[in-house]
Formats: structure tokens, C-alpha cells, sequence
């Protein structure tokens, strides 16, 4: 009766922990500086790297522009991992002196769901059949057997 009771709660703890969710930490992580405390007009990107580091994203168009994104996700045994928090603060560099000119941050409430469009851009030429693919090199050998060819070497080039 005993054995039964200590197996059941055995058991018991043993499934409890198997559904704790596994929390991942992602990006950027601020261990020692804080973003905000970047002074806007005074900080240089110099400064900003010995503070925060390198940058996670640099903008692709500006890039007087860097991002510095963090995510934390929680996943339960197989599901699709949950985002808790998501925090991105984005530091904007003057063009002329190189100095911070705004520093923005953004949290998992700015986001934006964004519709994928599945329409396919149609393609020009002919669609082969799956025999024409899989016979269409049949005899289109370029190798001929008289040449001598060494690994790395292409055919026609001696």
C-alpha cells in the first residue's frame, strides 16, 4: 500500500515537471547597461558600442540606424513557443557628427501581424514533366573519354 502511494506521487511529480515550460532567452540581453541610459546629443556610436555592444540589426536603408532586440519564449513539451516579451530599442545616429539623435523602444504591444500574400509570380518558359526532368540529360555528356581529367579540373579547359 505504501509503494503504491510513494509510486503515485512519484508519478505525480515526475508528469508535473514534464509540462514546466522551457523559457528561452534570445537578442540582446542588457546585463550591466541599460539602454536608457543612452544620452540623446551627447552619446557617439563609440560610445554606444562599449556600452551596449554591437548592434543585433543595423537598419538596411539607414545605417545611422541600429536596433537592439530581446525576446524571452516559454515552450511546453511539443507546442509552438509562446513569446512572453519582446522589447527592441531602436538608436538613430545623426549623418553629421555621428551622435545619438533619438532613442526609441518598442514592446511586444507595437507589433504588428502582417498578412502573408500567397499569390505566385508566374514565370516565363515551358513546365517540364517530372519524365521530361528526369530524362532530359539522358546523352548530354559533356566528358568524352579521352580526356584526362584531375579532380578540380572542368572539361574543355586544357
Amino acid at each position: 500500500m505504501i509503494r503504491r502511494v510513494a509510486f503515485a506521487a512519484v508519478a505525480c511529480v515526475l508528469s508535473a515537471s514534464a509540462c514546466a515550460p522551457i523559457t528561452s532567452y534570445q537578442g540582446f540581453q542588457a546585463v550591466e547597461a541599460n539602454p536608457k541610459d543612452i544620452k540623446v546629443g551627447e552619446d557617439t556610436k563609440a560610445s554606444v558600442t562599449e556600452r551596449l555592444g554591437s548592434p543585433s540589426v543595423v537598419a538596411t536603408f539607414d545605417p545611422n540606424t541600429w536596433f537592439y532586440m530581446t525576446q524571452v519564449s516559454d515552450q511546453v513539451a511539443f507546442r509552438k513557443p509562446i513569446v512572453r516579451r519582446r522589447d527592441i530599442v531602436a538608436v538613430k545616429f545623426a549623418k553629421e557628427d555621428q551622435k545619438v539623435e533619438a532613442v526609441n523602444t518598442y514592446s511586444l504591444k507595437d507589433g504588428r501581424i502582417i498578412s502573408i500574400n500567397g499569390a505566385r509570380t508566374p514565370t516565363r518558359g515551358r513546365e517540364l514533366s517530372v519524365l521530361e526532368q528526369i530524362l532530359g540529360n539522358v546523352g548530354r555528356s559533356t566528358l568524352s573519354p579521352k580526356e584526362d581529367l584531375s579532380p578540380g579540373d572542368r572539361p574543355g579547359n586544357n
